[in-house]
């Protein structure tokens, strides 16, 4: 079942799977940044407006805005 990224939790696991068709302006930079399908992540931090979040993928922390992360397909673990 694919959910959107701001509805996991901090601490929350989850595996990206695809990316959304509407979001082709991010694809190449966040393919370019690791996140590629397939990848697992765990939910670091939300900031306190809920822009950005900061994952952890691949050893490395990673900080998205909203409209990066909407174009994320992501399936939880």
């Amino acid at each position: 079942m694919l959910i959107d990224l701001k509805k996991l939790a901090v601490g929350d696991l989850a595996k990206i799977v695809g990316f959304d068709k509407t979001g082709k302006a991010y694809r190449k930079r966040l393919l370019a940044m690791g996140l590629t399908p397939g990848t697992e992540f765990s939910v670091t931090r939300f900031a306190p407006m809920g822009d950005p979040v900061e994952i952890r993928l691949r050893g490395f922390s990673l900080t998205l805005r909203k409209d990066e992360a909407a174009v994320l397909q992501i399936e939880k673990l």
